[in-house]
């Protein structure tokens, strides 16, 4: 019975050794050398070297001197992200919506972008589409005290065209871009 514990149990910490040291502390450093920024979470620090977010998730930002980001599920916090999981006829996700258009509605702008009312799949999905963003350019400028024409250039500026997809505005990267104006 021996000869057949000691081979197994060998093996076992073998390939815990190899499958959960070796291996991640290896793809720990091959990310750290080939791609630095995306293996510490893709964080954007500010002048003075404090770290003010991340590129990757969304955060929330009230007032109407900011960008708004699409609504969040879980608040914004990572460790609650998640869609709300509301199907189209939930009447708790029509009510919602109609509330947030409410609030969010600009007269004489037309009707509230779908970005601006519905949550992504994660609940932190840090990115708009240029027209969710357009959308808040007057709020914006008018709060700021700056030309419509200058947060538009800021706006075009910001704008990225991913290998997939349409094109999209980082909330954080652009908030921040508005902060040093």
């Amino acid at each position: 019975m021996f000869t057949l514990i000691r081979p197994a149990l060998s093996l076992l910490l073998l390939m815990t050794l190899i499958t959960g040291v070796a291996y991640p502390l290896l793809v720990t450093g091959v990310a750290q050398v080939a791609f630095p920024s995306q293996a510490n979470g893709s964080l954007i620090v500010d002048a003075a070297g404090k770290v003010r977010g991340s590129t990757l998730i969304a955060q929330d930002f009230t007032g109407d001197a900011w960008f708004h980001p699409r609504p969040s599920a879980g608040a914004f916090a990572t460790v609650a992200s998640g869609a709300s999981n509301y199907s189209p006829s939930n009447p708790a996700l029509a009510t919602r919506v109609i509330e947030d258009a409410g609030k969010l509605q600009v007269p004489g702008q037309g009707p509230v972008p779908l970005a601006l009312l519905t949550t992504s799949g994660s609940g932190l999905d840090p990115h708009l589409p240029p027209a969710a963003i357009a959308y808040q350019l007057a709020r914006v400028a008018a709060a700021r005290n700056l030309p419509v024409s200058t947060v538009q250039q800021l706006l075009d500026a910001h704008i990225e065209q991913p290998l997939v997809g349409p094109p999209v505005v980082n909330v954080l990267a652009l908030n921040l871009a508005l902060e040093k104006l």
